[in-house]
């Protein structure tokens, strides 16, 4: 069998960012740092408004000053409450400072992290995308319907966010050109030459279609598991023409046996009389004998004796 022809590899500019893991801790702590300095601080503000308002038990000084540091407590909750991101299971949090991305969080729970950052959520769970029905030609100019599924989850979450401008989209439309791609490399049948087609080689078409929709999709950190064509047949104008073709095709190699098997039990038949010394067969004997066996054995109806009431001569 030949092999399938190399694929042109997409030539993609390097990446300017790769995934790294971001600062952070956990946030349990933290959180209940910032749930108590928010009471303190607003007790602290009230304690200091009600000596103003009052002029009793404290001075002046010292409720202006407990208002100060209330408020300063109360923003130091906040900033420490700005921090706290929710990471669930299989997501990731892509956080960039003033526009420079600083790092990935993947650890799930309560995290935190600097509370300055904007934070992008990133599913790095496992997705499928299966494309449309698509109408192409094949090799050899026929056309065909083909669609294909491919599994595949976020490997880089860097790349995915920043190298591209929607990964998802990416890898819809590098998954259609792969298949639009395979399906113009191969022929959809080869009628029993030996060379790859699409619809005899499905696990080796399937092991390129996954390596080329791969090579495609690299510039996104993106990790293709799987890939299968979910669909492939001949577009219907053709596919009536083509079906009897396969029927005649199918006919012929049935036929093909039945003449090998034919022949074979022809040359035993006159090996087993001639050993035997069953009879004295001339030329003109053995060929008549010859056409009437083939004519029974590749017959696709029985056969009708004839009683021969003369010789083979008169």
């Amino acid at each position: 069998m030949t092999t399938p022809p190399d694929f042109e590899r997409p030539v993609l500019p390097s990446p300017r960012v790769r995934e790294k893991e971001a600062f952070g801790a956990t946030g349990l702590p933290l959180a209940g740092a910032a749930f108590v300095l928010t009471v303190a601080g607003l007790g602290l503000i009230g304690v200091g408004i009600g000596g103003l308002a009052h002029g009793v038990d404290i001075s002046t000084p010292v409720a202006a000053g407990a208002i100060v540091l209330g408020v300063v407590a109360v923003i130091a909750a906040g900033i420490a409450a700005g921090g706290l991101t929710m990471v669930a299971p299989n997501e990731a949090r892509v956080l960039q400072f003033l526009g420079r991305y600083t790092g990935t969080v993947r650890i799930d729970g309560l995290r935190w992290v600097n509370p300055f950052t904007t934070r992008r959520k990133v599913s790095t769970r496992i997705r499928n995308h299966e494309t449309a029905v698509m109408k192409v030609n094949d090799a050899d100019g026929n056309p065909i319907e083909i669609a294909a599924v491919v599994v595949w989850k976020v490997e880089d979450t860097a790349r995915a966010v920043f190298e591209v401008d929607d990964f998802i989209a990416f890898v819809a439309i590098q998954t259609e050109t792969a298949v639009r791609h395979i399906a113009n490399t191969f022929p959809y049948d080869v009628h029993g030459e030996d060379a790859m087609s699409l619809r005899d080689n499905a696990d080796e078409i399937t092991r390129q279609l996954s390596a080329e929709i791969a090579a495609r999709v690299e510039a996104a950190g993106v990790l293709v598991i799987e890939s299968r064509i979910t669909h492939l047949a001949y577009a219907p104008e053709i596919a009536q023409a083509m079906l009897r073709r396969q029927q005649a095709g199918a006919v012929v190699a049935a036929r093909s046996r039945i003449v090998e098997g034919a022949v074979g039990m022809v040359e035993m038949a006159l090996a087993r009389l001639a050993e035997n010394d069953v009879v004295d067969l001339d030329e003109e004997r053995k060929a008549a004998m010859v056409s009437n066996l083939m004519v029974v054995l590749c017959s696709d109806r029985e056969a009708q004796p004839v009683v021969n009431a003369g010789s083979l001569y008169h």
